[in-house]
């Protein structure tokens, strides 16, 4: 199992992760609405802004306040270490 720093010293795993994706949409606000309203939404900001939505594999909806760049390189470096060993 492979563990990605969303930013605070939180961490998800990238083996459960779906989606990041940019929570301006308006479809993506839905999402973590309904995530919201049933239990399923993961708050890991910090109380900073919202800068990126993951959707994980049992429906739990994920908040950072790093950007989906930022994610997504994490997750780059990840896949790049454990191409190595």
């Amino acid at each position: 199992m492979k563990l990605i720093n969303i930013g605070f010293g939180n961490l998800v795993s990238l083996d459960k992760l779906i989606a990041v994706v940019a929570p301006d949409a308006a479809p993506v606000k839905r999402i973590v609405q309904e995530a919201k309203s049933k239990g399923l939404l993961i708050d890991a900001t910090c109380g900073r802004k919202c800068k990126a939505v993951m959707i994980t594999d049992s429906n739990h909806v994920v908040l950072s306040a790093i950007s989906c760049e930022a994610i997504q390189n994490r997750t780059d470096e990840s896949v790049e270490d454990k191409d190595e060993q």
